[in-house]
């Protein structure tokens, strides 16, 4: 089956917004054409359960038949039984009235039970393919689109999205049937009293369309707020321990009171709309009423129409009202699901800027053996720039550390690696080959990642390690002695089955670490990316992640991140930077000897193995970089005198470290 997928279009584009869809923040959701939105839901969706739709609109015309039967036989109750008092005609009578109520029954239980099925299985799979095209996404739609937003999104617009269908396809199907076979029996009846019955029909066009109109611009609004409700929720269950320990508890629910209470009044706001769809037919069917007395009452008083002529027609005319209703009560769901599928639609239409090349190409070496190059790499978020003509090498199987002050591109660097985001000049090679060329999913899966946040799921230890990779026990158990999480697990209350909380909350720092060096044991990639991976850990954690991570890289491609400068000691090389650029790169010793940042920088965290306080980032060694002046150098050490004080600094997406 082909799937239609969203694009943007002149048609479908708001005014101001860009025509380039790639992932980014979604504050303007462009109007769609309703048959649009239709036929992606119809395709992509619906289509799959065609034989069950099927049976539910069969089921539904029958339900909506019975209507028009019920009506039907109310003039031969009158007419033959309770006025001519035909006895024969009783037990007929009633049986048919039996008859249609079961049939009724019957046909209503199976079309909502179908119905129902095939609504939680397309909002099911619509929620899938949600969360999948999602993770296709640039970091950078995730960035601007806060986690509350995304989850309503998922949850939220896609049950409104998959359940109005069933509503919409009821009313196609039950109620025009309903609708149809009532006007039959009414106009066999008496085609005139239909008429007047229905004659203040036409005056509902504007109003409606007025109505259709507001309910659709509050629906919109009402899931905006929504979005906004799911966010500050998110924030403040994730920012409990430090609302508590700020004193803010009283500021953040006035906070969230104020965004449900913007809900609740765009939400009654659209259901008001709603109900004043219906409220207006109610109206119309009263003066049709009302003229039909005047007309037909005079018709019986005279005798030209029987009673059971009348029952039958006044019934007729009171149950179509009701699918009449329901038709108008569908034009506003219909309007208020539309500005969920928008919003859906909105993010199917957005596309990765960073994809894999057509045909990608393979690495020309054995990845263990691939030199790593930087070359002239320059980078910026918007006008900022980041990166300015960054040129290095990281050999095969060596550690190369990157050191310098927040905000001097090291974090960035690992960005482009990984290609979360592409240079803007230049170019990064595995062994001689672009980055750019290989497959994205070759290219990531060169990489296993430590960071300073290690990200645990509510889920067990034991899936944590795993993240669905298939190992025997004997690798599991060598993966957790290599990175000393063995040494916890005994006083955990469940072993590797104990559920680690909420990101990890149940293990401390450095347990949550270990488990991270554990995954990457696991996952046995060449080349090994370390970013900060110790740097909020205690002394006793430090040594012990330490020596596993060092026990990790042997034999790998490694490159490290750390503002700690005792655990980059030991690194075959490292590369010193400063506002986006290399300054100089060089062993240990090496760069101790010559001066410069790396020595500023290790002279303001050591003194004789002493943390310094007293300011000895004056007495710095006498040798420079060629071509530094006096004013540059007073410039460097300022900015290493402020390297350890300034933890986040604006990054590649937003506030991330460097």
């Amino acid at each position: 089956m082909t799937h239609e997928k969203p694009q943007k279009t002149d048609k479908t584009k708001a005014k101001g917004e860009s025509s380039a869809p790639v992932a980014g923040r979604l504050q303007v959701i462009p109007d769609t054409q309703s048959r649009v939105l239709i036929r992606w839901l119809w395709h992509d969706y619906l289509q799959a359960h065609l034989g069950y739709v099927v049976i539910a609109l069969v089921l539904m015309s029958l339900e909506g038949a019975m209507l028009g039967a019920l009506s039907y036989l109310i003039k031969p109750m009158f007419d033959k039984v309770l006025v001519a008092g035909h006895s024969d005609a009783l037990m007929w009578v009633a049986l048919a009235v039996f008859g249609v109520f079961s049939l009724r029954a019957i046909a209503s239980f199976g079309q909502r039970v179908i119905m129902s099925r095939v609504g939680q299985k397309v909002s099911a799979k619509l929620q899938g393919d949600l969360v999948a095209h999602m993770l296709t996404l640039d970091g950078r739609f995730f960035q601007d689109n806060p986690p509350g937003t995304l989850i309503e999104r998922t949850r939220g617009d896609s049950s409104a999205a998959a359940t109005v269908w069933a509503t919409v396809l009821s009313v196609a199907a039950r109620d025009m049937v309903s609708l149809v076979s009532l006007l039959v029996v009414a106009i066999s009846v008496d085609w005139r009293w239909t008429l007047i019955a229905v004659a203040g029909a036409p005056l509902l066009a504007l109003p409606i369309h007025v109505l259709q109109n507001i309910v659709r611009r509050t629906s919109r609004r009402a899931r905006a707020a929504s979005a906004r409700v799911s966010t500050r929720l998110d924030e403040i269950f994730h920012g409990a321990t430090t609302i508590k320990l700020s004193g803010t508890e009283r500021r953040e629910a006035d906070r969230f009171e104020g965004e449900i209470n913007e809900f609740v009044d765009e939400q009654i706001k659209s259901v008001a709309g709603q109900a004043g769809i219906p409220a207006l037919m109610d109206l119309v069917a009263g003066l049709g009423f009302f003229g039909v007395l005047l007309y037909g009452g005079q018709q019986i008083i005279e005798g030209t129409k029987t009673v059971g002529e009348f029952m039958s027609f006044f019934t007729a005319m009171a149950l179509v009202f009701e699918p009449l209703r329901r038709l108008g009560n569908v034009s506003g769901a219909w309007q208020a699901a539309r500005a969920s599928l928008e919003r859906l639609y909105a993010i199917f239409a957005e596309r990765p800027a960073i994809t894999s090349p057509a045909k990608p190409a393979p690495l020309p070496v054995p990845a263990a053996s691939a030199d790593i190059r930087f070359e002239n790499v320059e980078f910026a978020y918007a006008d900022a720039p980041v990166l300015r003509g960054t040129s290095f090498t990281a050999e095969a199987g060596k550690t190369t550390a990157l050191v310098g002050a927040s905000g001097a591109g090291k974090s960035t660097l690992f960005h482009l690696m990984t290609r979360l985001a592409d240079p803007v000049k230049g170019q990064i090679t595995i062994g001689g080959l672009a980055t750019t060329r290989l497959a994205l999913a070759e290219l990531r899966g060169l990489y296993s990642v430590v960071s300073q946040d290690a990200l645990l799921f509510d889920e067990s230890l034991r899936d944590n390690v795993l993240m669905g990779a298939e190992v025997d026990e004997a690798q599991l158990h060598a993966a957790l002695k290599a990175a000393h999480v063995e040494d916890f697990i005994s006083t955990l209350d469940h072993g590797l089955d104990t559920p680690v909380g909420p990101r990890g909350s149940g293990l401390s720092g450095g347990q949550r670490q270990r488990v991270a060096i554990a995954r990457a044991v696991l996952r046995n990639r060449p080349i090994l990316l370390l970013d900060e991976a110790t740097s909020a850990l205690d002394a006793q954690s430090e040594k012990i992640v330490q020596n596993a991570l060092e026990s990790l890289s042997k034999g790998r491609t490694t490159l490290v991140i750390a503002h700690r400068l005792s655990t980059i000691r030991n690194a075959d090389k490292i590369v010193v930077m400063d506002k986006g650029r290399v300054v100089d790169e060089g062993t240990h010793d090496e760069l101790l000897a010559r001066g410069g940042l790396y020595a500023d920088l290790y002279r303001l965290q050591y003194s004789d193995g002493r943390t310094v306080i007293d300011g000895s980032l004056s007495k710095s060694g006498p040798h420079r970089p060629q071509g530094e002046t006096g004013e540059e150098a007073k410039e460097t050490g300022l900015l290493a005198a402020t390297s350890r004080m300034f933890g986040n600094m604006l990054g590649l997406f937003g506030r991330t470290k460097d």
